[in-house]
């Protein structure tokens, strides 16, 4: 069909023709079209690496946690039914439990208020003023102080500690975020990683064999919180190392750290001590909570990108080879070297945009999980620490006013409690009755008699108890108590 008289028929593109060429995408736009690339491939590739993780934890399961999983309103509500105590005692015990947390609470104050001495020297923020210079000894001695209190404060959360060993293993696996993840140990003075919270997370993708529009989910393991506390290692000892190490002069030893360290931050120093709090962390992805962490490419994703750049650049190269060879014309010439340029910095552009879209994943990965930070963190697990301690008294303070124990049937006490939660919540817990029983004891709220029964003060006697321990602890005409000295 010929076009209508007097409208001209479009130019078929000729070898001469130049065609018209789309504008390049702005590089940020290439960045987000990576990165929805990779999730699309993640969500194909997670399902694998998270059935290698549950095999993972079930061969090596966890052990039973000391962690009550039950908030402590819900343990003070069943300690409080009506049934449970005779008469109106009922209300007498939720006012003595009422009073036991405000005791409690002055025991972690003074132990946060001691922590937060310690971490002056060390701790990276700076929105408060610190005029006092610390001597290297005194830093020292604080460092000590600091690790000590704080790992004490773990302990009392009921959180457990990765050993090193068990965390270069985890570190070694396949990540469920299918992120290529090395961490060098060798950076850190200080590395210490507890968990609390050990189960398994559902997340739904959709599946591959349904077209995409259905959903499968899969499991993997998880920390429901995970502890990590991080110091460099002072660049000159770090330097000395790589030195001994590789067998480097001082000026390449000092080039390589450079390059280990070259994504951290300036203002990021060896003299800092760096507290994370994170929620809900893959156990085999612990790699992206360290700042030292270097994003590799996966080999799949390096033969990826060498087999697409690589075909095209024989094509293209041959093809510009060509036009040098037969050019004559100096503006042909130029045009074919333009050419094979913009080709180098193409593939070149590929390469950063994949690395790029590696680290948003991991940014948005650390993003949604991160719960506090160095004095928030510390603030936030003491008042975990506290709640621990208060439901274990609880629990313990009811049982032995209900019946006649003695100190020799304290393990009887234990399994009675573990079975109390098992039953009524539905938790496996290793309750730490020692623990509890010490505190009650410490306090004079719980005695042991000649006969060797323990005996616990009736709720009203416990809370006039206690309001006298309030009463010798701000003593304006005396001094004042330390419970921290007194080994609380």
């Amino acid at each position: 069909m010929s076009p209508p008289a007097g409208t001209a028929r479009p130019e078929e593109p000729g070898p001469d023709t130049p065609s018209e060429t789309l504008p390049s995408q702005p590089e940020d736009e290439q960045v987000v079209d990576t990165v929805a690339a990779l999730q699309a491939e993640l969500e194909v590739q997670e399902a694998e690496a998270a059935a290698q993780s549950m095999a993972e934890a079930r061969s090596h399961p966890p052990p039973t946690e000391k962690f009550i999983p039950v908030s402590r309103q819900e343990i003070l509500r069943r300690m409080t039914r009506p049934g449970l105590w005779p008469g109106r005692e009922a209300e007498a015990a939720a006012r003595f439990f009422r009073y036991l947390a405000a005791w409690r609470h002055i025991t972690y104050k003074e132990r946060l208020e001691a922590i937060e001495d310690a971490y002056q020297p060390f701790s990276p923020e700076t929105d408060v003023l610190e005029r006092r210079e610390f001597s290297v000894s005194e830093r020292q001695m604080m460092k000590s102080r600091l690790l000590e209190l704080v790992r004490r404060l773990l302990v009392q959360a009921n959180y457990t500690e990765v050993p090193r060993t068990r965390l270069r293993e985890l570190l070694t696996k396949e990540s469920v975020y299918q992120l290529d993840l090395d961490v060098d140990f060798d950076e850190y003075e200080e590395c210490i990683v507890f968990w609390r919270g050990a189960t398994t997370k559902t997340r739904k993708r959709r599946a591959l064999n349904k077209a995409y529009l259905g959903h499968t989910e899969i499991e993997f393991p998880i920390y429901q919180r995970l502890f990590v506390l991080l110091k460099l290692k002072p660049e000159e000892e770090r330097t000395r190392e790589l030195m001994a190490k590789h067998g480097l002069d001082a000026k390449e030893a000092g080039k390589l750290l450079k390059k280990k360290r070259g994504m951290l931050p300036a203002e990021l120093t060896s003299d800092q001590i760096h507290i994370k709090l994170f929620k809900s962390i893959p156990r085999d992805d612990l790699e992206m909570l360290f700042p030292t962490t270097r994003v590799k490419f996966r080999l799949k994703d390096k033969l990826t990108l060498s087999m697409t750049a690589g075909g095209g650049t024989v094509a293209t190269i041959a093809g510009v080879a060509t036009k040098i060879l037969a050019a004559t014309n100096p503006v042909t010439l130029g045009m074919a070297a333009l050419t094979l340029g913009g080709f180098a910095f193409r593939q070149a552009s590929n390469v950063l945009n994949q690395r790029r879209a590696y680290l948003m994943i991991l940014a948005q990965n650390l993003y949604f999980h991160t719960l506090a930070d160095n004095r928030g963190a510390i603030a936030l697990l003491a008042g975990r620490a506290e709640e621990e301690d208060l439901k274990e008294e609880m629990l313990v303070y009811t049982l032995l006013s209900r019946e006649n124990v003695l100190e020799s049937e304290i393990g009887e006490v234990k399994l009675a409690i573990e079975q109390f939660l098992a039953d009524e919540f539905g938790v496996a817990v290793d309750f730490d009755v020692d623990d509890a029983l010490s505190r009650l004891m410490a306090d004079g709220i719980v005695r042991r008699e000649a006969s060797g029964r323990l005996k616990a003060m009736s709720p009203e006697e416990g809370s006039a108890h206690l309001d006298q321990a309030w009463d010798g602890y701000l003593d304006p005409k005396g001094e004042d108590r330390s419970l921290l000295a007194e080994g609380r």
